[in-house]
């Protein structure tokens, strides 16, 4: 029995969560368990997708065979077929074109699949949340599908024909390109990738004030500093060295960025909004 002394508070026993509960060797059980679900989706995904794998080629060259253009009239995005001839991809290694469709299948695979991983990977971390935060699943999973889908897309309909048109025309009349068909799909991989990937920033940002790591008035406050990050990010991420494809990137993950902190704003309001009643 413990003393009770006047003014003395007692402490509140935190509630242990199963996520305390359960040891290591239970957590890395779980982990591999649902790693081992997640691969064995996206193995299934890949058969189908490697069966397709040249119709998904031929669609992820279209960049190649035309421009993107905008007008201030109906239509305003429009595609306009190339002048010249279409660039025809070489390979320069007997095993570069199954390579090529190997990774073309896997890659598509995943994006199939990124419900089912980002929903795996929330099942993961739920243990540890608390009950009223467990009920986010829906949301995080829906939200983290759409934004990495909107990003794929984001970058395969205005980002590669924009990079394209311009690394293969910028003071190239007098040369012929000759490009491999492994370095293009690489190319377009990680381009699109990376905007999956990056279009989860206001996710991330909204996750950290959620747990309190950061506020909606720090973020805003180091704004500078999210700018500069964002060019290092994307100098880091982009395929290529050059400033063009660079901004843009880097563009987007600002344009996130704020959107990350307006999504902050209205979520610190509703907190305090119910703290007050």
């Amino acid at each position: 029995m413990g003393l009770y002394l006047p003014g003395r508070k007692r402490r509140k026993r935190k509630k242990r969560t199963k996520m305390d509960k359960a040891p290591l060797t239970e957590h890395l059980g779980e982990l591999r368990n649902r790693l081992l679900l997640s691969l064995i989706a996206v193995a299934i995904a890949f058969g189908a997708c490697f069966y397709y794998s040249e119709v998904i080629f031929r669609l992820l060259t279209s960049p190649l065979n035309y421009t993107l253009k905008f007008s201030l009239e109906n239509p305003f995005i429009s595609f306009i077929p190339s002048e010249e001839e279409g660039i025809k991809l070489v390979f320069l290694a007997p095993a570069e074109a199954l390579w090529m469709h190997i990774k073309i299948a896997f890659m598509s695979a995943f994006i199939i699949c990124s419900p089912l991983v980002f929903y795996e990977t929330w099942k993961f971390i739920a243990p540890g949340l608390l009950e009223k935060e467990r009920k986010y699943a829906l949301p995080f999973v829906f939200t983290t599908t759409f934004l990495f889908l909107i990003g794929a897309l984001f970058c395969f309909i205005i980002v590669l024909p924009f990079a394209m048109n311009f690394l293969l025309t910028y003071k190239t009349e007098n040369l012929q390109p000759m490009i491999s068909v492994g370095k293009y799909v690489d190319f377009c991989l990680k381009f699109i990738l990376a905007f999956g990937a990056i279009f989860e920033l206001p996710v991330i940002t909204v996750f950290a004030t959620k747990m309190g790591i950061v506020t909606p008035e720090f973020l805003a406050k180091n704004r500078k500093y999210a700018v500069l990050i964002a060019f290092i990010a994307a100098a880091l991420l982009t395929p290529t060295p050059d400033a063009f494809n660079q901004s843009l990137m880097a563009i987007p993950i600002i344009i996130l960025y704020e959107v990350g902190i307006l999504a902050s704003r209205i979520l610190d309001r509703k907190k305090k909004k119910k703290e007050k009643e």
